[in-house]
């Protein structure tokens, strides 16, 4: 996707201390790594309406168990319950 400055492949160590340099640039203080994104994107996709079929197939998920592991809860109903306990 990204060359390093001489052409070639860019290293995983490269691209995450990118990814650390950009959060502390945005100040964001929660930790956060590449599979935050992955989390966060299928949430995000699942909060604005879209089927969690086709969720699971932007994930390249093969059982719908899996994507569901991936996200969160999104109904707000849900998110205001408190626990009893």
């Amino acid at each position: 996707l990204f060359e390093s400055e001489r052409g070639g492949k860019l290293s995983i160590r490269t691209i995450q201390k990118v990814f650390y340099s950009i959060l502390r640039k945005a100040c964001i203080q929660k930790p956060a790594t590449f599979h935050s994104l992955r989390h966060s994107f299928a949430t995000h996709l699942l909060e604005n309406g879209v089927d969690v079929r086709y969720v699971q197939a932007l994930l390249g998920h093969s059982n719908i168990q899996t994507t569901q592991i991936y996200t969160k809860v999104t109904n707000p109903a849900l998110k205001r319950i408190v626990s009893p306990f």
